[in-house]
């Protein structure tokens, strides 16, 4: 046998190609997500800065940026790697890692508020109570220790991964994203208040199609092992909601705001269950209204030579919604 025979005679490995040419659902999220491609330097957020010389509560407001800012950098380095990683479908990685890119966009968003608004030595403030927080790294520990839980051909731990990354996405951010939604939606640093609209819109998509996927294999477990994983998912929960009213207490401890952040914590708590095809958790309660109408995909600001407007996409861009709620669940029925 020549050299060049036994040279791939020792070709121990078969790759697959990815294969679009049937992409069904993970295609149609896939180009959801490309239609609402943006930058967050198309939002011209040094428009605020007059209203942000004279604001209130510039520490809370820049501590609420910076722990989106460890969420997002988690779910951009840690979480959607490790979900990529252990996914089989190629599809299903590439959306994935799509995710990735728009989470690494949504980290780059927050500092860009920043740079605009704050000082260097401010902005060294923020960064240093992100380290300092009890409460925050509790919930980075949390959700970080299970995506580095994952088990090669393990769909049980992929499964609680995808669970997390579900719960990181729809419910854990909202937390921070109150604020900002809450201030913008009476006028009050409107600009910025947009950024966190945009990325709302893409978190929307990521909760709706992880949770979508997470059923499939949850649909494929025996039903003792459903009734496991369903307990185990209330009771991970459950713990991540009471460090959340902790966190929000001390996050939001100047403003008078815990209680209205609260239900809307407990509002997106019961999305991320409804994500995944479960129960919800907490009794229907009224959200403020002023933050309900932050998650609307109409724009709220509008400078064709500077920046883009919450409607602005690359094409036709079709709202989340809750009919894609029940649209997915129907779906993964089958």
């Amino acid at each position: 046998m020549s050299e060049l025979q036994n040279k791939y005679e020792g070709i121990k490995k078969t790759y697959s190609a990815v294969n679009w040419s049937n992409g069904g659902i993970v295609e149609t999220f896939w180009n959801q997500q490309w239609k609402q491609l943006w930058f967050p330097e198309e939002v011209a957020v040094s428009k605020d800065l007059i209203q942000w010389r004279d604001f209130e509560y510039k520490e809370t407001y820049s501590r609420v940026l910076g722990g989106l800012t460890l969420l997002d950098t988690i779910q951009t380095n840690i979480g959607m790697n490790q979900v990529v990683k252990y996914t089989k479908d190629l599809q299903q990685k590439a959306l994935f890692t799509t995710f990735d890119a728009f989470e690494a966009i949504h980290a780059k968003s927050y500092s860009y508020i920043f740079t605009t608004l704050c000082t260097k030595s401010e902005i060294d403030e923020i960064f240093e109570w992100v380290v300092n927080n009890k409460y925050l790294q509790y919930k980075a520990n949390r959700i970080s220790d299970i995506y580095n839980s994952i088990k090669e051909d393990d769909d049980e731990s992929l499964w609680k991964a995808m669970f997390s990354s579900v719960m990181l996405e729809s419910f854990l951010f909202y937390s921070g994203f109150f604020y900002p939604l809450y201030l913008g939606g009476q006028g009050t640093l409107k600009n910025c208040s947009e950024i966190i609209s945009l990325i709302v819109r893409d978190e929307s998509i990521h909760g709706v199609a992880v949770g979508f996927f997470a059923q499939q294999l949850f649909n494929n477990f025996n039903k003792e092992k459903q009734d496991e994983l369903k307990i185990w998912g209330y009771e991970f929960l459950l713990d991540l909601y009471q460090n959340e009213l902790k966190y929000t207490d001390d996050l939001y401890a100047e403003t008078g705001l815990s209680s209205k952040v609260k239900s809307y914590v407990r509002y997106n708590a019961n999305k991320s269950l409804m994500n995944l095809g479960l129960d919800t958790m907490f009794p229907d309660e009224e959200v403020d209204p002023i933050v309900m109408n932050g998650i609307r995909t109409d724009s709220v600001t509008h400078d064709f030579f500077s920046q883009k407007g919450n409607s602005y996409g690359l094409a036709d861009v079709k709202p989340i919604t809750d009919d894609t709620f029940r649209i997915v669940e129907l779906m993964a029925r089958g």
